[in-house]
């Protein structure tokens, strides 16, 4: 078997605390895919902000060789669903889409034809609620819990979104309701005014995969307030989660 080359893909930050631990997942995968014998190469690249771009990290990488992207991404909204899937078509892919039996795209204009295979974004996982239940405090009877969510014009990350909920609710045993800054979801600000109003405690866990704008804007709602806001998958100060990497590998495993 052709062992393959990895493209990793994250959003892309501004923040620099949110590059150094997506820098340090990078790191992590590498290493656990190398010492099991599975990669040639991995490569960091990012859809917005940062470089490389998705095209730079598709023209790095080998091309006698089965290219597989993984978005770093926790829902599959429109990064996934049109930047990256335009990406790998424009670069000679047969298929950017994920969905089962999507219709493959007509083949003119584009690159010579390569093997390139784009995974399901991170999300939604149960694993991933996992480390979102052990970044969360000690939890109170009273307690309000919120899954904090960027929220997206695309139905099917916000649905991803809901799901993540779901399964923090199974983990912690108790309610969670989830709430998006932006999206067709339920708004979260509004939500923490209504959770606020019965006098509880709102504990909002935040489902982000690395410190940044969100992360920032999410904090802005708690402030001047005993409510409480968890940290995202990543960030400073911890050891990248096992579990994490762990979702990144199967990812790979399965497009292999």
């Amino acid at each position: 078997m052709t062992l393959p080359s990895i493209g990793l893909i994250s959003h892309g930050t501004s923040s620099a605390e949110g590059r150094r631990v997506i820098e340090a997942l990078a790191s992590a995968v590498s290493e656990d895919l190398h010492c099991r014998g599975l990669v040639v190469e991995v490569m960091l690249g990012h859809v917005d902000v940062q470089h490389p771009d998705v095209a730079e990290v598709l023209s790095a990488l080998p091309r006698d060789a089965p290219v597989i992207l993984v978005p770093l991404l926790l829902s599959p909204g429109y990064h996934v669903h049109v930047d990256l899937a335009e990406a790998v078509r424009a670069a000679g892919g047969a298929d950017g889409r994920t969905e089962p039996g999507a219709d493959r795209p007509e083949a003119s204009g584009r690159a010579e034809s390569r093997d390139i295979r784009l995974t399901p974004t991170l999300g939604p996982d149960p694993r991933l609620a996992r480390i979102l239940a052990e970044h969360l405090p000690n939890l109170e009877d009273e307690d309000q819990v919120v899954l904090a969510a960027a929220g997206s014009s695309d139905d099917r990350a916000n649905d991803a979104c809901l799901e993540m909920a779901e399964s923090l609710a199974d983990e912690l045993s108790r309610p969670v309701v989830a709430g998006f800054h932006a999206g067709g979801g339920d708004r979260l600000g509004e939500i923490v005014e209504q959770k606020r109003g019965s006098g509880a405690r709102v504990v909002l866990s935040s489902y982000l995969l690395a410190p940044g704008f969100f992360q920032d804007l999410t904090s802005t709602l708690i402030s001047d307030s005993r409510d409480i806001l968890g940290p995202p998958l990543l960030h400073d100060g911890v050891e990248t989660p096992p579990l994490l990497v762990d979702v990144v590998r199967d990812r790979i495993i399965s497009a292999l």
